[in-house]
């Protein structure tokens, strides 16, 4: 791609390595270019061993939890790519767009020119923008982590499908109620601009309208905004404060968790990454688990020959409660109450300590 600073840097071992097996793959199949070799393949209904495919993969931000995707991502292809002899260069055509619009758009003309296989788009920014891009081209794009992929005006359309992040708010404000079952008031931090957080937390507001619970908003759409947004839920008062997957507070969730701390705010989250970067919970949809069922889409696209219509897009049902134990003590909680307490309600409960990145 031609815009190299957008580009996450591989090791040259790593590029070597990829390299010469895309050489012995070409060798192989005999074709000049990796399109060519998928095209002829797919048209017939399976992979050959020696074939190159080139996978484009947009993320839209640095943060735990799309990173965490990439990373599982990137992991099923290499360990499907070893089992059927292919190869998915994703290597060459990666790209992060720092959650901003002009890199986005750049990466999709980018991706087009380069005539990859597959765009794989993560979040909905990010899957907009590629479907945008492949207009009037027969390049199909597999998203991971659409909140809501019919609200998005992606459900349906032949050319784009992937895998949900969709979050089941009643179930996190159940676990907020099991160990605050007098509250009164909510506190609502998120960005106004995050699709991802649109339906959360209008379901968020009709529950506590339901439940007699108060709430409060404070929005930001940078860190700088956010963090002020903290402070001015600290200012309030307010005790327990609830974010959806918003990947806007998951880039600040290591640099507001400390003040949410100082103020006594229980921070529950719609993903464990928000929890590893600090906020007392995360539930929601297993990241890891997202991304292999997105790489497992690709495979069946490209090595299968699946089309479109036959991959719908893919949900996940996961019950999973992850409690930061470090923030748990620090907020002067016991540990083992709150697990008791969350227990009828979720399906599993895991624990870590704050850091940047999962290992």
């Amino acid at each position: 791609m031609k815009h190299s600073k957008m580009i996450s840097r591989r090791s040259f071992l790593q590029a070597a390595i990829l390299g010469a097996a895309a050489c012995s793959a070409l060798a192989l199949t005999g074709c000049g270019s990796s399109s060519s070799a998928a095209s002829s393949v797919a048209s017939a209904g399976g992979a050959s061993s020696g074939t190159v495919y080139k996978v484009g993969i947009v993320n839209y931000v640095d943060d735990a939890s799309l990173n965490q995707i990439v990373a599982s991502l990137e992991a099923r292809l290499d360990e499907v790519g070893a089992e059927r002899g292919v190869t998915f260069n994703y290597a060459d055509y990666y790209a992060n767009a720092q959650a901003d619009q002009s890199n986005l758009n750049q990466i999709g003309a980018d991706l087009v020119a380069d005539d990859v296989d597959v765009i794989v788009a993560v979040a909905t920014p990010s899957a907009s923008t590629m479907l945008a891009a492949v207009e009037d081209t027969d390049i199909p794009v597999i998203y991971s982590a659409v909140t809501d992929p019919v609200g998005a005006g992606f459900d349906g359309l032949p050319n784009i499908t992937g895998t949900s992040d969709a979050l089941n708010t009643e179930a996190i404000m159940n676990l907020i109620l099991s160990i605050n079952p007098d509250l009164d008031q909510l506190g609502l931090l998120y960005d106004l601009g995050q699709d991802s957080s649109t339906q959360a937390i209008a379901d968020a507001k009709a529950f506590c309208d339901a439940h007699g619970i108060g709430y409060i908003e404070k929005n930001g759409t940078n860190t700088a905004e956010v963090q002020m947004a903290v402070e001015a839920l600290a200012a309030s008062g307010v005790k327990v404060v609830f974010t959806p997957t918003d990947n806007t507070i998951m880039t600040a969730e290591l640099a507001i968790y400390e003040t949410m701390i100082e103020a006594g705010i229980q921070h529950f989250t719609g993903a464990d990454s928000f929890a590893l970067n600090g906020a007392f919970l995360g539930y929601g949809v297993d990241y890891v688990q997202l991304g292999e069922a997105t790489a497992d889409m690709v495979v069946e696209l490209l090595c299968d020959g699946k089309t479109i219509a036959e991959l719908p897009y893919r949900t996940f049902d996961n019950g999973t409660a992850t409690i930061n134990t470090e923030t748990c003590a620090a907020l002067g909680l016991d540990l083992e109450t709150v697990k008791a307490a969350f227990e009828p309600y979720c399906t599993a409960i895991k624990e870590l300590v704050t850091a940047e990145e999962f290992e």
